[in-house]
């Protein structure tokens, strides 16, 4: 669930719209640092006041030591050492989100993106739709005035909030469709991917490889994975109902054997289908399919388990 984990720290932080103390991180969501790259970034935060390094549970004021050290007094553990990790922070690069967010939606790269101010972006037209991404849905609901700059003739308007935790249903009217962050896209290889709204209908696409389901294509037969390869990938059949089968599941752990009957496929292993003959080794397809595979699923080979993670995120 690296993946999952790893987005939902991506959404937090923008929510947050400040740095915060890698103290502060879960355990799962420091696990999750590793595959979060350019995504996230050091920084310096007001280091007069950190939070104490025993318990973490009070934030306490530093001063010196006298000794070119650093101390705080927390009211439970009294004076503590504080040492310079102790203020290690971390930000969210929101331009790396922005451009990645236009690319999940197909947002032509010559629309620029105009800074609303105080948390709102229009991120451009996706097929002639203004989008809109925002800090805070309460923001947007408080100043309607902000739709109607990017209003366009004949197009509905898309607003992308991270998830308050008040508001349920579609907080706007017609022409205008709510997109839930953390439940809309997902992370996937380093790319940002959008997640379409039904998963038991097949949108029509003009290109066949168009993402609908993650990073897969409605078939599930292409694959777009910019760190594996810069162009879709496309996959046999049984290679794509082996990751249709996996995506139905949502990312619970199954055995492989049940994965395989999913998928009607007579192999015990999901592997089985994407290993490399000795005829085809070099072929750049084989191994990009391989490379896939490797990037999406996760295996536990003692308990025979398989899952892949970026399907935790579809909708039920």
């Amino acid at each position: 669930m690296a993946a999952h984990d790893a987005w939902a720290l991506i959404c937090r932080l923008f929510a947050g719209g400040t740095p915060v103390l890698r103290a502060m991180l879960s355990p799962r969501e420091a696990a999750a640092l590793s595959i979060l790259g350019k995504a996230v970034k050091p920084t310096v935060m007001d280091q007069s006041f950190v939070l104490c390094p025993h318990c973490q549970q009070h934030r306490a004021q530093v001063w010196g030591d006298g000794r070119g050290g650093r101390m705080c007094r927390c009211p439970d553990c009294g004076p503590v050492t504080v040492e310079a990790a102790d203020g290690a922070a971390l930000a969210l690069d929101e331009d790396w989100l922005r451009q990645k967010m236009r690319l999940a939606l197909g947002i032509e790269s010559r629309d620029g993106i105009d800074d609303l101010g105080d948390g709102v972006w229009r991120l451009g037209d996706a097929r002639r739709s203004p989008v809109v991404l925002a800090r805070d849905l309460t923001r947007v609901l408080h100043e309607p005035t902000l739709l109607n700059r990017v209003r366009v003739a004949g197009g509905d308007i898309r607003v992308i909030t991270p998830r308050p935790s008040t508001t349920c249903g579609s907080p706007f009217g017609a022409g205008v469709e709510w997109l839930v962050l953390e439940e809309r896209f997902a992370l996937y290889g380093g790319a940002i991917s959008f997640i379409a709204t039904s998963p038991s209908a097949t949108p029509a696409v003009d290109d066949p490889a168009t993402p609908v389901y993650g990073p897969f294509s409605a078939d599930f037969k292409w694959a777009t994975l910019p760190d594996v390869q810069a162009t879709p990938i496309q996959f046999t059949k049984g290679q794509a109902n082996v990751f249709k089968a996996l995506w139905e599941l949502k990312g619970v752990d199954v055995d492989g054997e049940r994965v395989m009957q999913r998928a009607g496929q007579k192999s015990d292993k999901p592997i089985d289908l994407f290993k490399i003959k000795a005829k085809d080794k070099g072929n750049p397809l084989h191994a990009a399919r391989l490379a896939a595979y490797g990037a999406l699923v996760v295996t536990q080979q003692r308990a025979g388990l398989y899952s892949m993670p970026c399907a935790a995120a579809v909708l039920a």
